[in-house]
This record gives C-alpha cells, sequence and structure tokens, in this order.
C-alpha cells in the first residue's frame, strides 16, 4: 500500500527524527514486481574506462570455459574479481538525489519509487597483463613453411584470422596486434602465420649473402633490388617481410631502404647453432657463432638476453637455450620452472626471464622480494626458492 504523509511523519517522530531538519520531499520505495536477486551485475569502472563507454565503445569479456574471465577495452586487459558488500545495492529507476531534489524545490511531497533489483556485490576491475602467451601457442600449431610445402594446401585446421585471435586470447585488440608485430607474425591469405624457423632462417640467410655479394652497407639494403635479386627463389611478400622483421625501414630519395638489425640477426643464428645441440662449450660456441654471421657483424653475448643460459659452474662453461617465451605465463609457475632449472640465481642471470612479468611501475626486484629469498655466494647476492620444487 501507498504511504500516506500522515504516515511518514508518524514514523519520523518514531524514530525521534525532527522533520524540520529534513527535505520536505520523502521517497517512498517498494519492490517491483521483477525485483529478481541475481537479475543484475554492477561493474565498477575507473572514470577512463566510463569514458570509453560515454563515447560509444564497447568493453569486451574475454574467456574460454576454463579461464578466469578478463574485461578488455580498446588497449587495456583487467581482471574481474566479486567483491561482496555488507549493505545490500538496490536498483531504483528514477531515484532522485538529496541534490536534485533541492533544485527541484517544486517536486511533490511523496515521491513512490520502485525498486528494480538488488544485489550483494559487484565486479572490480583490476589493470592486469595481457595473457598473450597463449597467441604465440596457437599460431605455432600450423607454422608457416614456405608456399611449397604439400601440408600447407591441404589444411584450413589452426588458421587464425583477427577475429579468431580476439575472440580466443584474453588481451585488448591493441595488444594483441602489438604482440603480432613482436613475434615477428605475417597475414598470408588473411591469416596470421608465423614462419617455421628453419624456414625463416633460410630466407634470411639469402638476404644476407645478397648484401654480402653486392658489397651493401648493413644500413642501407635497397627493397627494391632484394625483391628483383631474390624473386625468383621465394615469394616477395616474404623477402620483405623478413627484411622488416631483421631491419629498420625507411625511405631515401624515394627509394625504401632497411637498416639491418645486427643484434636481431646475431641472436636467430646463436638460436639455429644452439638448438641441435643440449649443452655447447661456450668459448667454441662463440668462435662458431661469430663465423655464422655476416662479415662486418660482432656478436656479443647480451644479445641472447632471454634466448640462453651460460653455465658458469660447469668446466669448461657451457652454454644452451633457454626461451623466455617457453616458460609459464602465470608468476609462481615461472618461478618453479626456473628454480627447477637452476637452483641459484643471480640478478643478472634471472632478469631477463621474469622482466616481462613485471606489472605497471613494477620492478625486478619487487617480484624477487616476493617470490625468492635472497643469500651471499662468494660475495655475489643470488636467489633461491622461497619453497622447497619437488
Amino acid at each position: 500500500a501507498m504511504r500516506s504523509r500522515a504516515e511518514v511523519e508518524a514514523t519520523l517522530r518514531t524514530a525521534k527524527l525532527n522533520p524540520a531538519e529534513l527535505l520536505p520531499a520523502a521517497q517512498c520505495l517498494s519492490f517491483g514486481p521483477q525485483a529478481g536477486v541475481g537479475e543484475c551485475c554492477l561493474l565498477q569502472l575507473e572514470p577512463g574506462l566510463c569514458a570509453e563507454l560515454e563515447a560509444g565503445r564497447s568493453l569486451v569479456i574475454r574467456g574460454e570455459k576454463d579461464e578466469q574471465a578478463v574485461l578488455c577495452s580498446k588497449d587495456k586487459t583487467y581482471d574481474m574479481k566479486i567483491a561482496d558488500t555488507s549493505n545490500m545495492l538496490l536498483f531504483i529507476p528514477g531515484c532522485k538525489t538529496p541534490e536534485e531534489l533541492n533544485a527541484d524545490q517544486a517536486s511533490c511531497n511523496i515521491i513512490h519509487s520502485q525498486i528494480a533489483g538488488f544485489s550483494n556485490s559487484y565486479w572490480e576491475l583490476r589493470r592486469c597483463r595481457p595473457k598473450l602467451k597463449k597467441l604465440r601457442k596457437l599460431l605455432m600449431e600450423d607454422p608457416y613453411e614456405g608456399p611449397d610445402s604439400g601440408k600447407d594446401q591441404a589444411s584450413t585446421m589452426s588458421k587464425y584470422t583477427t577475429e579468431d585471435l580476439l575472440s580466443l586470447v584474453q588481451a585488448s585488440e591493441e595488444e594483441i596486434l602489438h604482440q603480432l608485430q613482436v613475434i615477428d607474425a605475417c597475414k598470408i591469405k588473411g591469416y596470421w602465420r608465423i614462419l617455421e624457423f628453419d624456414y625463416e632462417m633460410k630466407i634470411l640467410n639469402h638476404v644476407t649473402q645478397l648484401i654480402d655479394s653486392e658489397s651493401w652497407s648493413l644500413s642501407k639494403v635497397p627493397l627494391r633490388t632484394c625483391l628483383e635479386e631474390l624473386g625468383p627463389l621465394e615469394p616477395t611478400e616474404m623477402i620483405e617481410h623478413i627484411l622488416l622483421s631483421y631491419g629498420r625501414k625507411y625511405t631515401d630519395d624515394g627509394d625504401v631502404y632497411f637498416e639491418m638489425r645486427e643484434d636481431k640477426i646475431c641472436r636467430a643464428i646463436a638460436q639455429m647453432l644452439l638448438q641441435n645441440a643440449v649443452k655447447f662449450n661456450l668459448s667454441e660456441f662463440q668462435e662458431v657463432w661469430q663465423q655464422s654471421v655476416p662479415e662486418g657483424m660482432t656478436t656479443k653475448l647480451d644479445q641472447l638476453k632471454g634466448l640462453a643460459l651460460v653455465d658458469k659452474n660447469s668446466r669448461p662453461e657451457t652454454i644452451f637455450l633457454l626461451k623466455v617465451e617457453d616458460l609459464p605465463e602465470d608468476n609462481q609457475e615461472r618461478f618453479n620452472s626456473l628454480f627447477s632449472i637452476r637452483e641459484k640465481w643471480t640478478e643478472v642471470d634471472i632478469t631477463p626471464y621474469i622482466q616481462d612479468l613485471c606489472a605497471e611501475k613494477q620492478t625486478v626486484g619487487a617480484l624477487l622480494t616476493k617470490y625468492a629469498r635472497s643469500s651471499m655466494q662468494n660475495g655475489v647476492k643470488v636467489y633461491n626458492s622461497r619453497r622447497p620444487i619437488s
């Protein structure tokens, strides 16, 4: 039943409240017929995300059935967590705030409002690292082995368009497109592909041999001549893709040139040498590596951060392949995996393998404090696991 003014005033007297101190309008709430629990979800947004929605852009919830849901804007990813509240939250369409009632003195004495729904919790968003490991995993299901590979003609299995990746990878569109560049993926017939490593090295080898035979400067490799000379050997878009992956594109006097990236080329050649050996004698490896890179390039162990690890404790010293992209994405699992490979790490050695775990404004030092314990060994600070590694 609707309350009358007299009933409202009787209630105020019972509550020992002075009507003169209150606003003249009273809002009487009643539950509407559809006010079911769990019908409504509340989402708490920071101002930036609010502005996205108000500007007509959308936010997307991503994740497959076995994954923890994340919410993505155009360029950021957020973890979604349920926050319980001790106060029940009521949804009241057209409910007037005290400010609105003050502004509108003419508003009638009693306002009857219906509660459309209620909730005891809301979704809280926390900015998180995009979960991008899956992107590489999906593309590695079917790496591109070149146009002559019979396998490629037959299958349309495991090929992904941008739309497919957006529905499968828990990251925003901009983060996904940026990561595709980082992992040197290229679009072939509308599908994103990663070149199979041996095929990639074959084309890179064609390019470096051409640079050598033409005596070009590594900082000025002409695109047109590369395509003309190597076109009969490989598709021109593959040659251009390799130049883009291993060089920086620029224009000079209307012609397109590439400045080759020495560190990246040396790194790829090291990977080729290391991937066929379990461990490699370090000094022998350094010699073979320097002989294998193009004329005019200098190899340095610094180029191998996050790709290979030197074992200084073995006699003679050895080096072996350890790729950061093969390690788990979850922080605790990453540390477990590193501590099972090596019991004690120096900060210099472990940094390339945990750098990508740092959240916004977080340092490697803060991660080590949380997941490892430090001790001194021969005057050097080393880190080991906080928990026993099985």
